[in-house]
């Protein structure tokens, strides 16, 4: 068998800081599409396995190199990396260390390699984000105008929410139509939509940002949306289970779905 080699990439958005184990060597390259691909020319993917935290999207042409050269990779959350770092009893922080650190952390906890990025999904997950960047706008516009009393106030806030919403409506029109075009995510957004409560935007924001959905076991879908409750026990102390972490727009999305359930069935 080959052994292993875990690859630790430190991520910025100007440039990658790599770590090799086996050669114990340290690498800058600029975050640029061309860098990258001759980087990852160099890989092997029966061998190499490159351990990255969650840096949103300075991240991006990193996972697509990998995943199109077949090099396996995973991602993750920086708050679990940084307690690892911690533990190690490391005080002193470069991005250089960094990716040594995360270099460890794949050789301490052995991650499942990630499933390769999808176009379409990321592509889904930025229009969802930028209808709630419009939507979030223009609920402040509305706050304003309900505490202006000035006329000049008042008529240009009415316009810049009309303006608001013929962009809203337009970019879920396109939603819609990039939904379309997908087959199995169209049977996925009716198979949703079909759930009492569960409303187009609901059903987006599933589809965009829990991708994971049919793929996972029910009780991994809940840890990722931050639904499972966690026990909190030590000794004679036996506190209520809480839940904690996850993805909060997802949460919100269900959140919503249930209420209206609860009201209309």
């Amino acid at each position: 068998m080959i052994a292993q080699n875990y690859v630790g990439c430190d991520i910025s958005k100007q440039w990658l800081d790599f770590f090799d184990e086996t050669s114990g060597r340290l690498r800058r390259i600029d975050n640029q599409a061309d860098a990258i691909a001759a980087y990852v020319a160099g890989l092997d993917p029966s061998r190499d396995f490159v351990v990255m935290e969650a840096t949103g999207v300075h991240d991006r042409l990193l996972r697509h190199a990998l995943a199109k050269a077949g090099v396996p990779f995973s991602r993750h959350n920086p708050a679990h990396t940084h307690h690892y770092a911690k533990s190690t009893r490391r005080r002193a922080k470069t991005d250089p260390l960094d990716a040594r650190m995360l270099s460890d952390y794949g050789r301490r906890y052995h991650p499942e390699a990630e499933p390769a990025p999808s176009e379409e999904v990321e592509r889904l997950q930025s229009l969802a984000g930028h209808r709630d960047h419009l939507v979030n706008m223009r609920a402040t516009a509305k706050k304003h105008l309900a505490e202006a009393f000035d006329e000049i106030v008042i008529a240009d806030l009415e316009e810049t929410i009309a303006y608001f919403d013929t962009r809203i409506k337009a970019l879920e029109s396109l939603i819609a139509e990039v939904i379309r075009q997908n087959q199995d995510t169209a049977r996925d957004h009716a198979l949703m939509v079909s759930v009492p409560g569960v409303s187009k935007v609901g059903a987006l924001s599933l589809l965009a940002l829990l991708p994971e959905l049919g793929q996972r076991s029910p009780k991994a879908i809940a840890a990722l949306a931050g639904l499972a409750p966690f026990d909190n026990k030590s000794g004679k102390l036996n506190r209520r289970s809480q839940i904690q972490g996850g993805r909060s727009r997802v949460r919100r999305a269900l959140y919503m779905a249930a209420l209206t359930a609860i009201r209309t069935c």
